[in-house]
């Protein structure tokens, strides 16, 4: 009588990542800092990527792009503005709880609000490889600013 293989979920189970001990050897943007927590490399991820980035005080970042990956930024701590569109045409900002999301291929820009508090976010992406594309964008001074409808529950 054979046995049938047991799984091996003790390496191939669960993953806690500490957060001391994330990977800053990833694709970067000037004006920020990303961190891997999760990918293919480290956790196995085949369809996602997460990890932290901080923005300075006053900072922000290049334009950039991510191509066909979609994104969620979810704010922990500081003001996040957001800038997009092809000459960074458009704002909103994002405060502690709020989630952001970022559709494939958007240039968009990440700017700390905040003169004086760093800016800490969790950032997931629908790929297990990091993708950035830096863009040169020549940014409108005045951007339009936006506000979320929900298309599900509209007031």
């Amino acid at each position: 009588m054979s046995q049938s293989p047991t799984p091996r979920w003790k390496h191939d189970g669960v993953r806690v990542i500490p957060g001391d001990n994330l990977d800053a050897n990833t694709p970067q943007t000037p004006g920020m800092n990303r961190a891997a927590a999760i990918d293919f490399a480290r956790a196995g991820a085949q369809k996602l990527w997460a990890g932290t980035v901080s923005i300075h005080a006053g900072a922000k970042t290049g334009a950039h792009h991510h191509g066909p990956l979609e994104s969620v930024i979810y704010v922990v701590r500081g003001k996040a503005r957001m800038r997009w569109g092809d000459s960074l045409e458009f704002v909103a900002e994002a405060g502690p709880g709020d989630f952001i999301f970022v559709p494939p291929f958007a240039p968009h820009q990440e700017i700390n609000a905040s003169d004086d508090q760093t800016l800490e976010c969790v950032l997931v992406r629908s790929d297990g490889q990091a993708t950035v594309v830096n863009l040169d964008i020549a940014a409108v001074e005045t951007p339009e600013r936006v506000k979320w409808i929900d298309p599900v529950h509209r007031e």
